[in-house]
C-alpha cells in the first residue's frame, strides 16, 4: 500500500523533473551522497530529495515545488555551517554549489558572484585586477553565507565586515519570485539579509565591493604555549581596538607540529608596504617564537593557508562568545582552555571587529554588535571513530567559563539552535526589526538558517 507521504514524494519528484534535468534531481547514489556531504561529518541528515540547481530559474521552480508539496526546505551553498542546516532531514535541499561564476567589473570595483561561489573563487577572480574582496579566513567557505551572517576577516578593520561590502542581492523569495534587494529596491529585505542570514529566501547572486590593495603583508607566528600569558597581554594592545585600520591580528591556539597546543598570531597589513613591514616586525619580535613567517602574500594564498587545518568530514562542534577586550580574566580562561584541549584538530580562534567595522551605525544593517570586540570561536574537532563526549565536555566547559567575561549574545554565524540565551541577545537593538522582517518576507517559516529570536 502506498502511503500518502510516499505518494507526495513521488509527485514532488515528478514535478521537479519537469523543470530540472533528471540527473540533477537526486534521491540516492553517488551524486546524492556527494551533495549531502558537508564540512561537519557528524551531521547525519538525509534529505528526501536534493536538487542541484545551476541557474536562478531552477531555484525558483524548486522553491515553488517545495511549497506546493509542503516539503521542508534547506539550501546548501558552502556547506560549512557546523550545525548542519544545509541539510533538511526528510525534506528538500537546494544545492547551489554548482553556481560559482564570479564576474569582476574593474571599472566600478565590484564583483557579481553566484550563490555557490567560495571565498577562494572571489579572491582569485579579483587578484588579476589588483583588487581584493573582504572575505573570511578560509577559502573553502561560501561567500554568500559568510556575507549574510557578518564576515570577520583579515580586512575588516580597513573595509568593514564582509556584509558591509554588499551592494545588492538577487533573492528567490518563499513564493518563488526572484527579486533584487539593494539600498533602493526592497530596501528592508536588503537590511535584513545583512546579518539575518538566509532566513528570507535563496540568494542566487551577490554584488560586492572590491578594493585596490597592491600588497598584502601577512603570515603566522607560532609561540610555545608557556609564553601565551605574556604574548596575549602584549597582543591586547592592538586586539581589538588599538592600531591603525590597516592592521588586523587574528590569534588563538592550534596544534603544533607535535600535536600539542601552541599560541599563534596571524597579523595582516593592507596599507603602505614599508609602514606595514615595520609594524609586523614589531609584532614578530614579541616573545621567542617557534616560527615566524611573515611577508608579502596574495589573498588566495592567505586563505588557502587556513584551509588545510580543517578537513571536510571530521566531526565538529562549535561555541562562540564575544568579549569586549582581552582582559586578564579572559586571557586566563583562554590559556587554561588551551592547556586542556582534547584533540590536535581543535582550536580556539580570536577574530577582531575593529576599525571601519565599528564606524557603521548599528541600525544600518541587521548585524547587532558594532562595538569593538573579540569574537572567540571555540572549535572541537575529532575523527569520526573517536568518542565525542570528552571533546564536547571541553568545549562546553570553556564556553561556560568565558561567559561571565563576555558581552550578551554571540556571533550568529557560529551559534547553534540550542544557544537560546545567546540567540535572544545576538542582534542587540535590531532584534525586533529583524523578527518583523522575517514575518513579512517568510511568514510560513520556509527558510531556517541562522538562529534568530523567536518569531512565531
Amino acid at each position: 500500500m502506498v502511503t500518502s507521504k510516499t505518494s507526495r514524494l513521488g509527485r514532488l519528484e515528478a514535478a521537479l523533473r519537469r523543470v530540472v534535468p533528471v540527473e540533477r534531481v537526486l534521491t540516492s547514489g553517488d551524486a546524492y551522497e556527494s551533495s549531502r556531504a558537508i564540512a561537519n561529518g557528524a551531521i547525519t541528515g538525509r534529505p528526501a530529495v536534493i536538487v542541484r540547481c545551476l541557474e536562478p530559474a531552477e531555484v525558483q521552480a524548486t522553491v515553488r515545488a517545495a511549497r506546493e508539496f509542503d516539503m521542508p526546505l534547506s539550501v546548501r551553498s558552502g556547506g560549512h555551517d557546523w550545525a548542519g542546516r544545509a541539510l533538511t532531514d526528510g525534506g528538500l535541499t537546494i544545492d547551489i554549489t554548482g553556481m560559482r561564476n564570479v564576474t569582476v567589473q574593474p571599472d566600478d570595483r565590484t564583483a557579481v558572484l553566484e550563490g555557490g561561489a567560495t571565498c577562494a573563487d572571489v579572491a582569485m577572480a579579483a587578484q588579476p585586477y589588483g583588487l581584493v574582496a573582504v572575505t573570511g579566513t578560509s577559502g573553502t567557505v561560501g561567500t554568500v553565507g559568510l556575507n549574510l551572517g557578518g564576515g570577520y576577516g583579515p580586512l575588516c578593520g580597513r573595509f568593514g565586515l564582509a556584509l558591509d561590502n554588499m551592494v545588492s542581492a538577487d533573492v528567490v523569495l518563499p513564493d518563488g519570485e526572484l527579486v533584487t534587494a539593494d539600498a533602493d529596491r526592497n530596501a528592508e529585505l536588503f537590511w535584513a539579509l545583512r546579518g539575518g542570514g538566509g532566513n528570507f529566501g535563496v540568494v542566487t547572486a551577490l554584488r560586492i565591493r572590491l578594493h585596490p590593495v597592491p600588497v598584502l603583508l601577512s603570515g603566522i607566528i607560532m609561540y610555545p604555549i608557556a609564553q601565551a600569558p605574556e604574548i596575549l597581554a602584549a597582543a591586547a594592545e592592538f586586539v581589538p581596538a588599538g592600531g591603525p585600520d590597516e592592521l588586523n591580528v587574528q590569534c588563538g591556539f592550534v596544534a603544533g607540529q607535535d600535536g600539542s597546543p601552541v599560541l599563534f598570531l596571524a597579523p595582516t597589513w593592507s596599507g603602505n608596504a614599508d609602514e606595514g613591514a615595520s609594524v609586523l616586525a614589531r609584532i614578530a619580535a614579541l616573545g621567542k617564537p617557534l616560527t615566524a613567517q611573515v611577508g608579502p602574500v596574495a589573498l588566495p594564498d592567505l586563505l588557502a593557508a587556513m584551509d588545510g587545518r580543517f578537513v571536510f568530514g571530521r566531526h565538529i562542534d562549535v561555541r562562540t562568545r564575544t568579549v569586549a577586550a582581552l582582559t586578564p580574566e579572559a586571557r586566563d580562561v583562554l590559556y587554561a582552555g588551551a592547556q586542556g584541549i582534547t584533540s590536535p584538530y581543535s582550536a580556539i580562534v580570536l577574530h577582531c571587529l575593529r576599525g571601519a567595522a565599528t564606524r557603521v551605525p548599528v541600525g544600518e544593517t541587521a548585524f547587532g554588535n558594532r562595538t569593538a570586540h573579540v569574537m572567540v570561536e571555540m572549535i572541537a574537532v575529532w575523527e569520526p571513530d573517536d568518542i565525542p563526549q570528552r571533546h564536547q565536555a571541553w568545549l562546553t566547559e570553556l564556553s561556560s567559563l568565558l561567559a561571565p567575561h563576555a558581552m550578551p549574545g554571540g556571533y550568529p554565524n557560529l551559534l547553534g539552535p540550542d544557544a537560546a540565551d545567546q540567540i535572544e541577545e545576538a542582534y542587540g537593538p535590531n532584534a525586533a526589526r529583524l523578527v518583523a522582517a522575517k514575518r513579512r518576507f517568510d511568514p510560513e517559516n520556509r527558510f531556517v538558517a541562522l538562529p534568530i529570536p523567536a518569531h512565531s
